[in-house]
């Protein structure tokens, strides 16, 4: 089976710099604000645009789009792009507290017709209290999974193009449903860490999405998932979130990397850390543990760097090497069972064409990579969970 390539798309801003002019959340996860710094390039339209029709020139099938108070809103900025692509998809961050699954369902239905099969739906739970609160959410950690787990059921059930009615302890739903549902049905990602998390990608996804962990971590996620997916009698699917720095030779990528700590002093690292350990994301505090606010033993394993991590939450880790090497790793987690790939760099533009133009061919060598077909999105559009 091949790899599926997914890009990432910068609505907070975007930059040569891991120190950010402010925060937003990346799978769940409020980043720590920072003082601005030079050379950041404004999230505005045309940039975007770039971004996005580079992705779909190299050859992604999709770009990840984040979701939080320091970005722009994520289903408004991916419907412009979509009038700047043909075959992208978008994947869409969504907050189960802040909206109702019927009209979720709705939108979701209405975005796949209007794009023509090419919505992701990124269901982001929520790690960081703070955040939630910020869009009147004050659920603790435990009740916002169980929330999902009603939330998943309800827009499958509007989804039927029936009348459904759901009687749980977040919704009460009569009759809801979708005049025009979506077809084909999309399939369900799910990201999370804790205990709360895993019963309910056991019971809805289709695809179990990580952020970037040693492959030896990511070994014990699947195998955690799988064992409860089997008691649910069903399969899931697996997807990992990283970063990447991929060059010509080994070393200038390491190079790229170091270059990127550059702006960061002792007292930026010491705030970040801080701020991120208070997070009560199993993910993020997982992530915090790779490198423990230190600069001294970033590899944590092969090529894989845990740098971002030092000030920027969500995925804190990068693929570093050589294009021969970023390949290695990518084959390395495919081989435990990942198919999905979901990658960024900073900045965003120059990065894609890095892996693009390096990586991919690498890929495509030793079959594990197909680019996708012109001419249409092709396949079911992707719900995807987050949030650790």
């Amino acid at each position: 089976m091949t790899v599926r390539l997914h890009w990432f798309l910068p609505t907070g801003g975007d930059g040569r710099t891991l120190v950010d002019r402010h925060a937003y959340t990346d799978g769940g996860v409020t980043r720590s604000r920072v003082t601005p710094v030079s050379g950041v390039r404004p999230p505005d339209i045309d940039y975007l645009a770039q971004i996005a029709t580079a992705a779909e020139h190299l050859g992604f099938e999709a770009v990840l789009t984040p979701t939080g108070t320091w970005c722009e809103d994520a289903w408004l900025t991916t419907a412009a792009l979509a009038q700047h692509t043909e075959r992208l998809k978008f994947l869409v961050a969504f907050r189960p507290g802040v909206i109702s699954p019927v009209l979720a369902a709705q939108m979701a239905a209405t975005y796949q017709r209007v794009t023509r099969g090419r919505l992701l739906l990124n269901v982001v739970t929520g790690g960081d209290g703070t955040e939630q609160r910020r869009f009147g959410d004050h659920l603790g950690h435990d009740e916002r999974y169980g929330r999902t787990d009603e939330f998943l059921s309800v827009v499958r059930g509007a989804w039927t193009g029936k009348p459904y009615d759901f009687d749980g302890r977040h919704y009460q739903v009569e009759g809801g449903l979708t005049a025009l549902p979506p077809d084909p049905l999309p399939e369900v990602f799910f990201g999370g860490s804790s205990p709360a998390a895993g019963p309910v990608a056991a019971r809805h996804a289709d695809v179990y999405l990580t952020w970037g962990e040693p492959p030896a971590q990511v070994k014990e996620k699947i195998d955690w998932i799988r064992g409860l997916a089997e008691r649910e009698g069903r399969t899931v699917r697996f997807g990992i979130r990283l970063h990447s720095i991929s060059r010509d030779s080994s070393a200038e990528a390491w190079r790229t990397a170091r270059a990127l700590l550059d702006e960061l002093d002792a007292d930026t690292v010491a705030a970040a850390q801080e701020a991120l350990g208070r997070s009560e994301s199993v993910g993020q505090q997982r992530m915090l543990a790779l490198h423990g606010g230190s600069r001294d033993q970033l590899e944590i394993s092969p090529n894989l760097w845990a740098g971002v991590g030092l000030v920027r939450g969500g995925a804190g880790t990068a693929l570093v090497g050589s294009h021969a090497e970023v390949a290695d790793r990518i084959e390395e987690y495919h081989a435990l069972g990942v198919d999905h790939f979901v990658l960024s760099g900073y900045p965003h533009l120059e990065e894609a064409y890095w892996f693009g133009e390096g990586v991919m061919p690498e890929l495509a060598a030793r079959g594990l990579f197909e680019r996708p077909g012109k001419g249409g999105a092709g396949g079911a559009p992707l719900l995807v969970a987050g949030g650790r």
